[in-house]
């Protein structure tokens, strides 16, 4: 029952740190930081989206994916029924080897969320203050899904429900053949003492935090305030107007640079 469990929440934690999300906003965020390396390696927001690169990176290099991957195929397939049967389990050490990554991955991931969180408030911020209007822009956005697509896919707490199957194994194989391979570190019994934090209050105040200061702050009105209703009708019954006769005359007029103000 204990295999069948492992096996589950492996295939499940595998899922959700390979799934197409993460991968995604990994690129973009590549891309990002690519297209401004020349222009902003002094701008504080362009600091922070490095530091949550990196944190992306370290999660990636350390290969948690693959290292689950192989527990999997080491967990036989089918249970024997009988009580006193003998049954194939992964040793000692592959299980404290998966188990010390699964602490280190649970620890990047915090890490990340509150990278991400420090990044998308400092883009805000200079968002507030009009600089680099389009990186902000885009970073803020980049920043709030990529902090979404863990929380809603729940990466961390998937890794911290494998990590109790993985203690409850670990503790009964050391039991029955004491073959200890990691020395010096004692494996903790509950990963949140690990941690130091508690995951969901920790989630909550980090979404707080973040949503306050999108509306305190209201940068959308800050940069395109908010037009009189009588300026709005009018320039609704131009700019039908200007449609009208350019489709007319099959030329789309430009009577300003679009930099200027629209009234």
């Amino acid at each position: 029952r204990l295999l069948s469990v492992l096996r589950r929440r492996c295939d499940i934690a595998g899922k959700r740190l390979s799934g197409p999300g993460l991968a995604a906003e990994g690129r973009v965020l590549r891309a990002v930081l690519y297209a401004y390396h020349s222009k902003l390696l002094r701008h504080r927001p362009y600091l922070a989206l490095q530091q949550v690169e990196q944190c992306l990176k370290r999660l990636w290099k350390m290969n948690l994916v693959g290292c689950l991957e192989t527990l999997v195929e080491l967990i036989p397939k089918k249970n024997t029924s009988e009580a006193h049967a003998e049954c194939l389990v992964p040793s000692q050490p592959m299980l404290e080897t998966v188990a010390l990554k699964v602490l280190g991955g649970c620890k990047l991931i915090l890490r990340l969320l509150d990278c991400c969180c420090k990044a998308f408030l400092l883009s805000v911020k200079h968002l507030c203050s009009k600089e680099f209007i389009l990186l902000n822009t885009v970073a803020s956005g980049l920043l709030s899904r990529l902090w979404f697509v863990i929380q809603y896919r729940c990466v961390l707490q998937t890794l911290t429900s494998l990590y109790g199957a993985l203690s409850t194994m670990l503790h009964l194989v050391s039991e029955t053949q004491q073959m200890p391979y990691i020395k010096g570190f004692t494996f903790p019994s509950d990963i949140s003492d690990f941690l130091g934090v508690n995951i969901s209050s920790e989630a909550k105040k980090q979404k707080a935090k973040m949503l306050t200061t999108k509306k305190s702050t209201s940068w959308m009105k800050t940069l395109f305030p908010v037009m009189p209703e009588a300026v709005s009708k009018v320039g609704k019954k131009r700019k039908t107007e200007t449609c009208t006769s350019a489709m007319k005359t099959r030329s789309i007029p430009c009577p300003m640079d679009i930099g200027e103000t629209v009234v």
